[in-house]
């Protein structure tokens, strides 16, 4: 346990206070990785029971098994299910069934904390509905059967394993304060998380950046994007930017910042001053975590790691379990100074 020992001594603040630009009205962060998009609100504190018991059609503890959740479909309908179902489907869709089990729990008390934060906040009262299936929005969901054709031959094996993983942390959900936090995730961090004020522009103090133990065992944890000097001058023309790309394009790219973290914080083309966030949007990269060099002919982005970079992150989870680590520890490292409890 002495990594998850050195892990915990490094926690540390991340007080950054950059603003979004004007920029990030035309161009909105891309949440990728699932439940990275949500504003800060304020909320009631406590979930309403629901009425009356609801079907399971995975083992369920009295406290998932006796609430509801009303799911509103990519397809316009609204499915009423159990949040045991409904958390066995967010983390099918999620996480990949492979993970150890610790990291499916630590996902699992995730996806509970921030659909009950979603359906208190009210995001979705104007549909009939609690929660959304739209990773952009809420959380991603998939049905068991589209689960089952998903995981294959695995199919039994998965269902049982992410079905315990719900089952394991029945009722427990992750508070700051007393209220519930925005449980926030990601897929992989290139070697720590990101301040939430850093990204959204809002600070949050459970938000804040911590290191993160993945590297290349992470599919595609590092990749690259090769784009010509037309290409980047024909994105930037059609956002509208305004940038002056009249030069040598060895020029068009300068200024460069980063955050604590490592990811670009700011940078300015031609002459234009944006957001790493709003640059990720912009030429589709997969993080923040980038650099760009010019070889006389194109540009190209090497990127590390996948999503805004906010709170869990997924394979750095899984990197913990493989090394021990409870649930519990894994969820305390990634959302400093929370409170795991059972919601009443």
């Amino acid at each position: 346990m002495q990594k998850l020992e050195r892990w915990a001594a490094l926690r540390r603040p991340f007080l950054t206070g950059l603003a979004l630009g004007a920029f990030l009205l035309l161009l909105p962060l891309a949440a990728l990785g699932g439940g990275g998009s949500e504003p800060v609100a304020v909320l009631p504190a406590r979930p309403t029971p629901a009425a009356g018991p609801s079907p399971a059609v995975s083992p369920a503890g009295s406290w998932d098994g006796g609430r509801t959740l009303r799911v509103l479909q990519k397809d316009g309908t609204v499915q009423t299910i159990s949040m045991a179902d409904y958390l066995l489907g967010v983390v099918s869709a999620e996480m990949p069934a492979s993970f150890e089990p610790e990291a499916l729990r630590a996902q699992a008390v995730c996806a509970r904390t921030y659909a009950l934060r979603r359906a208190e906040g009210g995001s979705h009262a104007a549909d009939g509905a609690d929660v959304c299936a739209d990773s952009s929005c809420c959380q991603a969901y998939i049905s068991p059967a589209d689960a089952a054709a998903r995981w294959g031959v695995h199919a039994s094996e998965y269902a049982a394993k992410l079905s315990s993983a719900v089952a394991d942390t029945d009722g427990q959900v992750l508070t700051y304060g007393g209220s519930l936090i925005q449980a926030v995730f990601f897929s992989s961090a290139a070697g720590a998380t990101e301040d939430a004020a850093a990204v959204w522009g809002s600070a949050l103090p459970y938000l804040v950046s911590v290191d993160s133990p993945e590297g290349d065992e992470v599919p595609n944890y590092r990749s690259s994007l090769t784009l010509s000097a037309g290409e980047v001058k024909a994105l930037a023309e059609g956002a509208g930017l305004g940038c002056d790309l009249s030069g040598d394009p060895a020029g068009w790219f300068s200024g460069l910042t980063r955050t604590a973290s490592g990811r670009v914080a700011s940078l300015s083309l031609g002459g234009v001053s944006m957001t790493g966030g709003a640059a990720r949007s912009l030429f589709s990269l997969r993080s923040t975590a980038f650099d760009v060099a010019y070889d006389g002919g194109s540009f190209t982005f090497s990127v590390t790691g996948y999503g805004h970079g906010v709170g869990l992150s997924q394979y750095g989870a899984n990197a913990m379990a493989k090394e021990g680590a409870s649930w519990r520890d894994i969820v305390e490292h990634y959302y400093t100074g929370v409170t795991v409890q059972t919601w009443i």
